[in-house]
């Protein structure tokens, strides 16, 4: 089940397009019984969350929590139903609307890679380093390729 909450009081997201495309991305990623969790926030909050778990007194555009540490490229072992976790992301929507903006794009395509790009962290992808951040794109591009997403990759 796709968990996804609001804390903003203008909120430029359609829900329904942003469950769809998660459970989408789930399914491609053979996790389509798995739970999800997004919350939309606002760079004030994320910020907060930002200090709290990452020590960075900044905003940020999204934060993932994964349910399970594993290795990039490996699949999650289900032992028992409550396994069924990928794991919590926070967007901020100020953020991504600004970087969008910024980046000369659309918000509905920085949205999308935000999506993707927190799917990937849950996953046990990372872009600390160089090496990693190719193979995290490369896997970001993919997902978006099987599901039909459109995405900016600036």
């Amino acid at each position: 089940m796709i968990n996804i909450k609001s804390r903003l009081k203008h909120n430029p997201v359609d829900i329904t397009i942003l469950e769809k495309n998660a459970q989408q991305a789930l399914k491609a990623l053979g996790y389509a019984d798995f739970d999800l969790g997004i919350l939309l926030t606002t760079n004030a909050t994320i910020k907060k969350y930002n200090a709290l778990y990452r020590n960075k007194d900044k905003a940020t555009d999204v934060l993932s929590f994964p349910y399970h540490h594993i290795p990039a490229g490996s699949k999650i072992k289900v032992l028992h139903d409550d396994d069924k976790n990928i794991g919590d992301m926070i967007i901020s929507i100020e953020y991504v609307q600004a970087a969008a903006k910024k980046l000369g794009t659309t918000f509905e395509k920085r949205i999308n890679r935000m999506l993707i790009h927190s799917l990937c962290h849950l996953l046990g992808y990372d872009h600390i380093q160089d090496d990693e951040f190719a193979i995290m794109i490369k896997k970001e591009k993919a997902l978006a390729r099987a599901i039909n997403l459109e995405c900016s990759w600036e």
